[in-house]
């Protein structure tokens, strides 16, 4: 299942796209303030559909081991 590896990279890039937003942030708060807060949900609505893939895919993995059993 290639799912699994594809979701997990897109779960840690959208990881590492909200901590640079972050740290962007925070050197200077005012500057993009409003650029940073969009990427930050991005970053965090990119996160909660890998990690629905995760599940989705745990889940099926799981229904198909219970029909093979």
């Amino acid at each position: 299942m290639r799912s699994l590896p594809v979701a997990a990279a897109g779960m840690m890039d959208a990881q590492a796209r909200f901590e640079n937003s972050a740290r962007r942030t925070a050197a200077a708060p005012l500057d993009k303030l409003a650029e940073e807060a969009v990427e930050g949900m991005q970053a965090k609505a990119a996160f909660s559909a890998n990690a629905a893939v995760v599940k989705t895919a745990d889940d099926m993995t799981g229904t198909l081991l219970d029909v093979l059993a």
